[in-house]
């Protein structure tokens, strides 16, 4: 069981939708948190990364050590809360339509990022890239097409789930940064709208830390 009785810390950016992923699960189990900023995503110090050997963020400090990854994180926030509510795990996802929602949604966050990365280090438009824009376009078009089903796939009773707020972040990220025009995605528009209107959405919204 996880000491409850210290403060966590989550180390982020408010313009990573990976981070957005644990702040939002932090605020739906009501887990009271510090938020620290990570200045400068080019340093290849793990010290500016919380501790992250992989020099990647999120990062959540407790009492008990650092966990590292969104999923993981969102998983000890969980075990934080005294709150009793119904998550929705990847693991239970065990129809084909839920799990490749799921795994192409972190798959499409993934590249993202590094899109935005290799557009800020000054990289080419090579044949790396645009295969991957390609892929990033293929997928949401994919998850367009597939999102409602998929949600209505959920279990009716959930409280939360990784798949939706993995989705939502992705697709009002997609708006924040330009990466894909998000009107060629109306589905996953009219989710991401509805979501946002929870709480713990209009709690972490987008935003370039000074």
């Amino acid at each position: 069981m996880l000491d409850k009785t210290v403060q966590p810390r989550i180390v982020g950016r408010s313009s990573s939708h990976f981070t957005r992923v644990t702040r939002i699960f932090a605020a739906e189990t009501h887990v009271d948190y510090a938020f620290d900023v990570v200045r400068d995503l080019m340093s290849p110090n793990a010290g500016d990364y919380g501790g992250n050997p992989a020099l990647k963020l999120p990062i959540l400090q407790t009492a008990d050590g650092s966990w590292f990854g969104p999923l993981n994180i969102c998983r000890a926030l969980s075990r934080l809360s005294t709150c009793d509510i119904d998550i929705v795990w990847p693991e239970v996802l065990q129809q084909p339509l839920l799990a490749n929602a799921q795994e192409l949604t972190l798959q499409a966050m993934a590249t993202e990022v590094t899109l935005i990365m290799s557009k800020h280090a000054g990289a080419g438009n090579d044949l790396h890239q645009s295969k991957m824009r390609t892929g990033l376009a293929n997928t949401m078009l994919w998850l367009d097409a597939n999102v409602r089903a998929a949600l209505a796939a959920l279990p009716p009773h959930r409280g939360l789930s990784y798949l939706e707020v993995t989705l939502f972040c992705l697709i009002t990220h997609l708006e924040f940064t330009s990466v894909l025009p998000v009107t060629d995605y109306p589905n996953l528009v009219e989710f991401g709208r509805h979501f946002g209107t929870r709480p713990a959405a209009l709690e972490t919204l987008y935003r370039f830390d000074q």
